[in-house]
């Protein structure tokens, strides 16, 4: 059963079948081959994998962001950044990472910034003089903080995989590292703007013009303030955060913004569904994945073979990096997650390695898989959404990716980047 469920998953990515019917064909085959287990054996797996009360934070935080972004929040948000950098050299190039690292506080989703709030600095940045393909590299690089800083889909699902650590402590843990990634964006869009003489056209707006605009952002702000609060003193747990998230955005876009309309609520529904279903179908499908691996002992295998190196804990995270950093060229976060972390995380703890800290490890460098091709699922959400080819946008990645692993051993080398926030906020 293990060799047909590699040959069959290595096959089916390479022949550009979706990530989600790979896993769930290979599975099956694998089961059918093998022929100890009836084929009903996947469907009940992959039921298994999403029958979970945590869960019911993703379609939530989805749902919130779509009535976020419908209510015109995205707008504001980018108002309220460029205000403070738009008049700098490089001004919206600033702006664009830290709009992406404030929404990111909403939506949770990497695809999400990028095509929403991302697309309209690209076409901001595209008639101020920028290069078109640099503006969606910017974009696509700073994106992936969406699913570092909270609210996580990958947080919620690494959470229900490793018992070691909860929803809230790793939301908390986040925090930091997603600042990192964005200062390490706007240190690469610092450096570039100075060699390439991108200079900003928009007039430094005057006080009474920045406290109107400000005023104006602080209902969306504080969506963020609200889950961060609630979860840390206890009023509501992620799921219920979630919930309250989707009442806060409705609000807000409705009744505070007035530019939310009723009209528009069934196609913000219908896209909610729609990006929740390919959610929970990834999820279902690595369960079952993830079960043909345990029933064969291949994590067990895993387990003993890296424990017989007898590596320290500083050589088992380089050793982590570099199979996630090859694993996530071709596999989405969430799979990676499903598959990975019962396998790495208990040698991980066994070593003494802090849970939250190698958690915040993992999540980043398959984050990082999205902006890597051949896969690179990011890559071609900005590359769409754009109006970019490609071989441009790819062009232009090479000195954002150094930024991201310059970060990504910080990450792994000082601990404390992950969990200090949340061992002072109480989360053990």
């Amino acid at each position: 059963m293990g060799i047909t469920l590699f040959v069959a998953i290595i096959a089916l990515l390479t022949l550009g079948f979706p990530v989600a019917f790979a896993l769930a064909i290979s599975a099956a085959l694998a089961v059918f081959v093998g022929g100890r287990y009836p084929q009903l054996i996947v469907f009940k797996e992959m039921f298994t994998g999403i029958d979970s009360f945590p869960l019911m934070a993703v379609p939530f935080f989805i749902l919130a962001a779509e009535l976020m972004s419908g209510g015109a929040l995205t707008a504001v948000l980018l108002r309220f950044a460029a205000q403070f950098v738009g008049h700098l050299r490089g001004g919206l190039g600033y702006a664009n990472v830290l709009s992406l690292t404030m929404f990111s506080g909403i939506s949770g989703s990497a695809l999400a910034d990028a095509a929403g709030p991302g697309s309209m600095m690209v076409k901001m940045m595209d008639k101020a003089g920028y290069s078109r393909p640099y503006a969606a590299a910017l974009t696509a690089s700073t994106a992936i903080v969406g699913p570092i800083i909270p609210p996580s889909v990958s947080m919620i699902i690494y959470a229900l995989q490793d018992e070691n650590v909860s929803v809230g402590g790793l939301f908390m843990a986040g925090f930091i590292p997603g600042i990192l990634i964005a200062l390490a964006m706007a240190a690469v869009n610092w450096w570039v703007c100075k060699k390439r003489d991108y200079r900003s056209t928009e007039p430094r707006p005057s006080a009474r013009e920045m406290w109107s605009t400000s005023f104006k952002a602080i209902p969306a702000l504080m969506l963020i303030v609200l889950i961060v609060v609630g979860i840390r003193f206890g009023i509501f747990t992620p799921t219920e955060a979630s919930v309250v998230a989707v009442f806060y955005a409705l609000v807000c876009g409705k009744w505070v913004y007035r530019t939310l309309k009723w009209s528009a609520l069934p196609g913000i529904l219908a896209r909610s569904a729609m990006l929740t279903a390919s959610v929970l179908l990834v999820m279902a499908t690595s369960a079952a994945f993830a079960w043909v691996l345990t029933v064969e002992g291949i994590p067990q295998y895993l387990s003993e073979l890296i424990v017989s190196w007898e590596l320290s804990p500083v050589m088992f995270l380089i050793a982590v990096n570099i199979l996630l950093l090859v694993f996530g060229i071709f596999m989405e976060p969430l799979p990676g997650v499903m598959i990975l972390v019962p396998i790495l995380a208990p040698i991980a703890f066994s070593l003494g390695i802090d849970p939250t800290h190698f958690a915040m490890v993992v999540i980043v460098n398959l984050t990082l898989g999205m902006i890597t091709p051949p896969v690179g699922g990011l890559l071609f959400v900005t590359a769409v959404s754009t109006r970019v080819s490609i071989t441009e946008l790819t062009r232009e990645m090479p000195l954002f990716l150094l930024a991201h692993f310059v970060v990504l051993c910080l990450l792994t080398f000082i601990p404390e980047l992950s969990t200090w926030l949340p061992h002072t906020l109480g989360f053990q």
